[in-house]
């Protein structure tokens, strides 16, 4: 259990230390169904668009596998 929990941790660390950086390089976050809106000097971000086409790429990617 103890292993599971540190692979875990360590995953969200890499995915979150990574993802910035991979989203700018292949801009996603930006395509038309990603809804950015800012309310009260705060900024929100729903990337549906992009969420549907990464979920469709693994989906690809497992099948064929």
């Amino acid at each position: 259990m103890l292993k599971w929990l540190v692979a875990l941790l360590v995953t969200v660390f890499v995915a979150g230390f990574c993802l910035p950086r991979l989203t700018a390089l292949l801009r996603l976050g930006r395509l038309p169904g990603d809804v950015r809106w800012r309310w009260r000097g705060r900024d929100y971000f729903f990337p549906f668009a992009t969420a549907l086409l990464l979920s469709l790429l693994a989906t690809l990617i497992l099948r064929l596998l």
